[in-house]
């Protein structure tokens, strides 16, 4: 029996990158799957070549209104939810010296604003011992230049996390985090930064992990369906780096 079966997992990000890797890897695994993205033609697009039982639903999570369309769109279409991954995410690089209102407010609301106010208007639609899994990231462990808005972003989320676990205990759903190091994934792209500058981005981080690479999103999705299903019924709280080992020397 599949690992996922029958399950309904809402998963936001979905259209590229981690997202769209995990909700494959979910589906494969007999899942029923709610794509959210913010780009219309982009989630057009990743159906054509998906398979199993899905819908997609446009949705900017830092929008309050898309986060109550997205719930209530997965509930009318699939019933209660099993698996909420709080995925999606932004990483614009600033110096602290050239941090604007619009820059702070851009990063807190996708990356903040958005899981906390998903989770409010999940949590009566998820099934008791349910699984919420969020992504936070080894920048809130490190410290890299330019990040620093981003790195709070992380940070809060990890600690709404640690409380999240214990509000929901009487309900044996269970909290987990996966923070990723250096991911293959498009959002290195989507920083504006020219392609020399990513290149060197791309080596820097690549002399800090242990085992020499980056990873995948396939990686990082084979952790969100372990912490998803049954093989962690007792993993509750944690934060799992996945990251090749960066932040652990």
């Amino acid at each position: 029996m599949s690992k996922l079966e029958n399950k309904v997992a809402v998963i936001t990000g979905a259209n590229s990158g981690i997202g769209l890797a995990t909700a494959k890897l979910f589906l494969k695994e007999g899942a029923k799957v709610v794509l959210s993205g913010r780009r219309q033609e982009a989630l057009d697009e990743v159906s054509k070549n998906l398979e199993g039982d899905f819908i997609t639903v446009l949705a900017d999570v830092g929008k309050p209104e898309d986060n109550i369309n997205l719930i209530q769109t997965a509930k009318a279409k699939y019933g209660n939810i099993d698996i909420l991954f709080l995925n999606a995410g932004i990483a614009p690089p600033t110096p602290t010296t050239d941090v604007t209102v619009d820059h702070y407010d851009e990063i807190f609301n996708i990356n903040v604003k958005g899981p906390i106010l998903a989770v409010k208007e999940a949590l009566p639609n998820i099934n008791d011992g349910g699984s919420i899994l969020f992504t936070t990231s080894i920048v809130s462990q490190k410290g890299f230049d330019g990040f620093g808005v981003y790195s709070a972003s992380k940070g809060a989320l990890r600690s709404y996390a640690r409380v999240l676990t214990s509000e929901v205990k009487s309900r044996g759903i269970r909290v987990n985090s996966i923070a990723p190091g250096p991911i293959e994934t498009p959002i290195y792209g989507k920083m504006g930064l020219p392609q020399d500058v990513i290149e060197g981005l791309g080596e820097e981080f690549g002399q800090q992990i242990p085992l020499g690479r980056f990873g995948t999103s396939e990686e990082i999705a084979n952790t969100a369906l372990f912490l998803a299903s049954d093989d962690a019924s007792f993993v509750n709280g944690i934060e799992i780096e996945v990251d090749g080992g960066m932040s652990q020397i």
